[in-house]
């Protein structure tokens, strides 16, 4: 073995000039360029953000303040940009990696982006989606008389699932009747498919007649604060303020319900046709929850600015068609309406 002290100073001084240029070759950064969305037609960026450039700057006005600097070195992103970033994963809801490419960041820029632009519209949940409406009541019911002439409705319910990763904690919780792991979410609409109320908390073994029960929302209808009835499917008892379909409607004004009911699963279609993401979230339940809540504030942001909608796809009949027990005034209260209106 030679001894270090007789090498060649000249082999010596190359060895080192050689191991620098490979730590410096190791450290250089290659920063790819930056894509100028709103330079694109509005074609493009629909079919890429589900939103046109003038609702793209919008977005940006009210959540840039919510929507933190990823990092502290100067080739950082701007508002607009982690914007776009989100809003192609929830409209295409592909691989992370799959949207870095096509937008020139990293997988992991993507992931912070999807998480800072998911919390910013969290915190415009309540201003965007609010039940029963902004506007009067009476508007309410006249929109949805309109649709098959069925009064006095100021709402329709129903759940979906959106499909998850098997989680590690409590797997079984989230596994549905069709054996998928879900998130059972629920949807009050009105008449414009605007969502006027959204749960998204629930696993997908829980029933939809639970989620109502349990939540806030049913508790201020059993106290008669609102003027008005929730329409829903058989997977919901029949209460004075909920009303559900008759098991064999014949023509005539017993289909009203029916036909003026399907106004969410066409409200549910669209949210899904808009943002692919709720075909199957990878990430954890609470994220989940989390992304869906944020892809409703941008269906009624998108609905509200007049954005238009890509077709949708038959919306799965994920209530249960075993009915539970109608209440007797449920009863009663659907067929005054059938036979004392129409």
């Amino acid at each position: 073995m030679a001894c270090p002290f007789l090498e060649d100073p000249v082999d010596v001084e190359a060895q080192i000039l050689r191991r620098n240029l490979r730590r410096n070759l190791r450290r250089e950064r290659i920063i790819r360029p930056r894509l100028d969305v709103l330079s694109f037609p509005d074609e493009y960026l629909f079919e890429r953000f589900r939103f046109s450039a003038s609702s793209i700057i919008y977005l940006n006005n009210i959540l840039s303040p919510h929507l933190v600097h990823m990092t502290h070195h100067g080739h950082t992103l701007s508002s607009e940009q982690i914007l776009c970033v989100a809003l192609r994963f929830f409209a295409n809801g592909s691989f992370l990696y799959n949207i870095g490419d096509a937008q020139h960041v990293s997988k992991a820029t993507v992931c912070r982006a999807v998480r800072n632009v998911t919390l910013a519209l969290k915190r415009l949940l309540y201003t965007f989606v609010v039940f029963p409406s902004h506007r009067p009541t009476r508007l309410l019911k006249e929109e949805f008389h309109r649709i098959a002439g069925f009064p006095g409705v100021i709402g329709c319910i129903d759940g979906t699932h959106i499909p998850i990763i098997a989680p590690s904690i409590n797997e079984g919780d989230y596994v549905n009747k069709r054996s998928v792991h879900t998130i059972n979410v629920q949807i009050i609409c009105d008449a414009a498919h605007m969502i006027k109320n959204v749960e998204a908390k629930w696993p997908g073994s829980v029933h939809d007649s639970r989620m109502f029960c349990e939540s806030t929302l049913s508790a201020i209808f059993a106290r008669g604060e609102f003027d008005g009835y929730l329409l829903g499917d058989r997977g919901y008892p029949c209460q004075h303020y909920l009303l559900t379909p008759y098991p064999d409607p014949e023509p005539g004004p017993q289909q009203a319900h029916c036909r003026t009911r399907a106004r969410v699963e066409i409200t549910i279609g669209m949210l899904k046709a808009r943002f692919q993401c709720l075909h199957r979230l990878r990430v954890t339940p609470e994220r989940a929850c989390d992304i869906i809540m944020a892809c409703v504030v941008l269906h009624n942001i998108a609905t509200i600015r007049g954005e238009q909608c890509p077709t949708r796809s038959p919306n799965d009949p994920d209530s249960n068609p075993d009915p539970p027990a109608d209440a007797r005034d449920g009863r009663a209260v659907r067929d005054m309406k059938c036979f004392n209106h129409f």
